[in-house]
């Protein structure tokens, strides 16, 4: 999951929770990047469920979005998030893999979530819920880094969605343990719960 913390300099840098090796955050140096971009609109698109056979993989439906492979509409169970293009998006970029039909997540509010954060390029996993266990993951959405943040904002809850997360909405240049300065960062968010 992506934390946002303040510095002295009042600078949003973020931290990665990470669950394979160690709990405590990693937290980057202050990313001039990070707090000074205004972050567009995400493309959000709506994968049918079950559109794609067991076993292979299932497109992103909207641009720049990976495939996932397995099962992705099975919400029980960790997504595996294939590589993405050549290119990846400069904007944040959503696909609804299922539609949830319950409560609406907002800005101002907590969530219970699982979640698979990988890296763009090659799918290599940073960080994983899943890999602590099948119990969900509860933050305010105040609390996290913007592109994570705004791509969960609109889910409904039962939903699982792809979110894509340009660098300026993520880390920037900085490097953050197992990431990359530069990186594009993919979730697959299950949205179990709202409080």
């Amino acid at each position: 999951m992506l934390r946002k913390t303040t510095t002295a300099a009042a600078v949003t840098t973020l931290a990665v929770v990470a669950g394979c090796s160690s709990s405590t955050p990693a937290t980057p140096a202050p990313s001039s990047t990070a707090a000074s971009s205004s972050p567009a609109a995400p493309t959000t698109s709506t994968a049918a469920p079950g559109s794609s056979a067991a076993g292979a993989p299932a497109a992103g439906s909207a641009a720049g979005v990976p495939a996932l492979s397995g099962n992705p509409t099975e919400v029980n169970t960790e997504a595996v998030i294939s590589p993405g293009g050549a290119t990846p998006p400069t904007a944040l970029a959503t696909a609804d893999i299922v539609a949830g039909t319950g409560a609406v997540a907002t800005a101002a509010a907590t969530v219970d979530v699982r979640y698979t954060g990988a890296l763009y390029t090659d799918g290599k996993i940073f960080d994983s819920s899943w890999k602590r266990g099948t119990a969900p993951v509860s933050f305010p959405l105040n609390r996290v880094v913007p592109g994570f943040a705004k791509g969960i904002e609109g889910m409904k809850v039962g939903g699982r969605r792809e979110i894509v997360i340009p660098p300026d909405l993520g880390y920037g240049a900085q490097a953050n343990g197992p990431i990359p300065g530069g990186s594009t960062l993919v979730f697959v968010v299950d949205l179990v719960g709202l409080k």
